[in-house]
């Protein structure tokens, strides 16, 4: 069961304002088992809007959160490039708040701990939230990091406040795009941090999303879609203030948002109030932005399938790297399924021997790279392109090559 969004998620006012329709879709990170490839399969639209009220950008869907991230196969410690980014911001953080022994992190969606166990190694006390049960157990068992298996509400902030368990950190890491009660989720913030603590938020940035045509940032998962400007408005309603922020590479371009409580006498920094007009002159409460953004994602559609097309045409092999959210969007938005691409590979083994969703590849490891050896390897965890290419130095050198659909397709 879905439910159509009425309303804006962070203002609750009417007049959202579709831009861009992506079609009928399947779950981005529903993999499937062998049985499952002859039952049919639940799709829902994917349609991208913008509320002119408070500037959020949102998907127009709701899937119940218990459908969602309950049985989940995304790891973070999977990728060397998030377990670098984890260790390098906790390391930050213990020296710059002076983090000990009676001191408290808490993150919410901790996933298998791969953040909260380096504040662990330096003896800082952590508590993780996450609801979904496969991985919480993960990161009790391997990373020694106490998992509430449950979803971050302000019912639960309410209730961790009242036992003591107030945060001098606090962590949301893409997670609050993920969030259908915005307010609520953003209360709960508010209600666990102490008084001079601080929370740290990551989420994938709009304007890189539409400057760059990352288009495939789009599923269901992903609720809404933030700009500064969106964010600024939705902590303020609850007593929350952006004291500082940095842009940061990782996942295609994200805000790094600090918040603190309000009523600590501090003002926004320069970098705030920077690209809080930054952002005003580059257009973001213009729809005509989003609309252009639109006519682009289907003229990168028209490309992409024109150079795979002439590739196959050529008599080229093709597989595809990484069986992520994104790469099920792009393949289904598409329409890129087994009659081009072999299979897909990918690093979690957890995802190995399932098949994408809607589309029907069979995923394997990266060493399937080095038997097959395909002309043509379509990147589509391409925010961790660095990355990738360097593990499959090998491959290239025998031959193979990697495409690169965004911002625009392009051969590495």
């Amino acid at each position: 069961m879905n439910t159509e969004l009425p309303r804006c998620r962070s203002c609750q006012q009417d007049g959202l304002r579709t831009f861009l329709s992506l079609g009928q879709t399947p779950l981005a990170n529903a993999l499937l088992t062998a049985d499952d490839l002859n039952c049919p399969e639940t799709t829902y639209p994917l349609d991208l809007a913008f509320c002119p009220n408070c500037l959020l950008v949102q998907i127009t869907e709701t899937v119940p959160p218990d459908q969602l991230f309950r049985d989940y196969l995304y790891f973070s410690s999977f990728s060397d490039t998030m377990l670098r980014h984890a260790r390098n911001l906790a390391g930050q953080l213990v020296t710059r708040r002076k983090l000990a022994p009676d001191s408290l992190v808490v993150e919410a969606a901790s996933n298998d701990g791969y953040l909260l166990q380096y504040y662990r190694q330096a003896g800082v006390p952590v508590l993780g939230i996450e609801p979904a049960r496969n991985i919480a157990q993960v990161a009790r068992e391997r990373q020694g990091v106490p998992t509430l298996e449950e979803f971050f509400t302000s019912e639960l902030a309410e209730r961790l406040a009242a036992n003591g368990q107030r945060a001098d950190v606090f962590h949301a890491h893409n997670v609050l795009a993920h969030v259908a009660d915005l307010n609520g989720f953003v209360r709960g913030i508010q209600q666990l941090l102490k008084d001079d603590g601080v929370a740290i938020i990551e989420v994938p940035y709009l304007r890189d999303l539409i400057d760059c045509c990352e288009f495939d940032t789009i599923y269901h998962e992903h609720l809404c879609y933030f700009s500064l400007q969106a964010l600024d408005r939705l902590f303020r309603r609850h007593g929350l203030v952006i004291e500082d922020m940095e842009h940061i590479e990782i996942h295609g371009g994200s805000l790094r948002l600090y918040a603190v409580r309000d009523g600590l006498s501090r003002c926004p920094s320069e970098r705030v109030t920077r690209i809080l007009h930054e952002e005003a002159a580059w257009g973001v409460e213009s729809l005509a932005v989003y609309q252009q953004f639109a006519q682009r994602v289907h003229e990168l559609k028209a490309a992409l399938c024109r150079l795979l097309a002439d590739l196959k045409r050529q008599g080229k092999t093709l597989a595809a790297y990484g069986a992520s959210a994104k790469g099920s969007t792009l393949l289904n938005f598409c329409g890129i399924g087994r009659e081009t691409l072999d299979f897909v590979v990918d690093r979690s083994t957890a995802k190995q021997g399932r098949f994408t969703p809607g589309t029907h590849l069979p995923i394997r490891s990266p060493e399937e790279l080095l038997r097959a050896i395909p002309d043509y390897v379509l990147l589509l965890t391409w925010n961790f392109a660095q990355e990738i290419l360097q593990q499959q130095e090998t491959y290239r050198r025998r031959g193979g090559r990697f495409i690169l659909p965004v911002p625009l397709p392009r051969v590495a």
